[in-house]
């Protein structure tokens, strides 16, 4: 798997089965939190599992040493999880994870949750105002 680019996949449950070891582990506990938390519609976007609800909201993302819990609405979300760091334009922020990296399913819930409703309250994120 090259950096920066998840497992090549045509649908979600291909892009887990193409993950191995922790970093399996981690995408699996991600995304069921996230589908724990809201009605999300899956799918595999630039070599991503995005989690899509009125437009772009997650994403999770695999590399060679570290996965990435994306949010299209990153920095309002830096009060529920400081560990999120802005990214690129716009509120985008990840939550950078190695093996090593403690993250509660709880947390991961909270935090799509909040997500969810803030592309429900101001729209698409990737759609200019």
């Amino acid at each position: 798997m090259a950096m920066g680019m998840g497992p090549a996949a045509e649908d979600p449950d291909a892009y887990i089965a193409a993950l191995a070891g922790w970093q399996r582990e981690r995408a699996e506990m991600l995304r069921a939190a996230i589908m724990r938390a809201a009605a999300f519609d899956e799918t595999i976007k630039w070599t991503n599992l995005v989690f899509m609800a009125n437009g772009p909201c997650i994403l999770i993302r695999a590399e060679a040493h570290r996965v990435l819990l994306g949010f299209w609405r990153g920095k309002r979300l830096r009060d529920i999880e400081p560990r999120i760091k802005a990214s690129g334009k716009y509120e985008l922020g990840n939550l950078v994870m190695t093996g090593e990296t403690v993250v509660d399913p709880m947390l991961v819930e909270r935090l799509a949750g909040a997500a969810h409703r803030l592309n429900l309250e101001l729209g698409d994120p990737s759609k200019p105002v």
